[in-house]
């Protein structure tokens, strides 16, 4: 990306991550997070990445609503920042947090049966 590209995905993914935060409720939709923006180098596409905290059907439901709410959402940009073309946005959703935390789980049980597997060989070494 260049410079200009990288510039205004960062303005974007501010002023987007503040419109979420201030019209949609955490309590309704979850916490959403805006973790990544990604512009087209004509700056006219802005493909925009959100973590939600929350089970299956929450991430669904906060995912079709902002969905519902991109006109909303991109006219507020249009509000907040000056550029000449406001981007079309569409939204991704981030799961590299949950694949993460997935495999934190995975390291400590395998981490787990390791130590209960040594200690039932000291076990055995020490009856004998």
């Amino acid at each position: 990306m260049s410079v200009r590209t990288e510039k205004v995905a960062s303005i974007v993914k501010e002023e987007i991550s503040i419109i979420i935060q201030r019209n949609f409720p955490m309590e309704e939709y979850g916490f959403i997070t805006v973790t990544e923006v990604r512009m087209t180098p004509d700056l006219k596409i802005a493909k925009i990445y959100v973590s939600i905290f929350g089970d299956a059907a929450r991430k669904r439901k906060s995912l079709a609503m902002l969905e519902a709410q991109k006109s909303f959402i991109r006219t507020t940009l249009g509000h907040n920042i000056r550029i000449k073309f406001i981007p079309a946005i569409a939204f991704y959703l981030d799961e590299t947090i949950d694949r993460a935390m997935n495999l934190e789980t995975i390291f400590k049980k395998i981490h787990k049966e390791e130590e209960d597997r040594l200690d039932s060989k000291d076990n055995e070494t020490d009856a004998a």
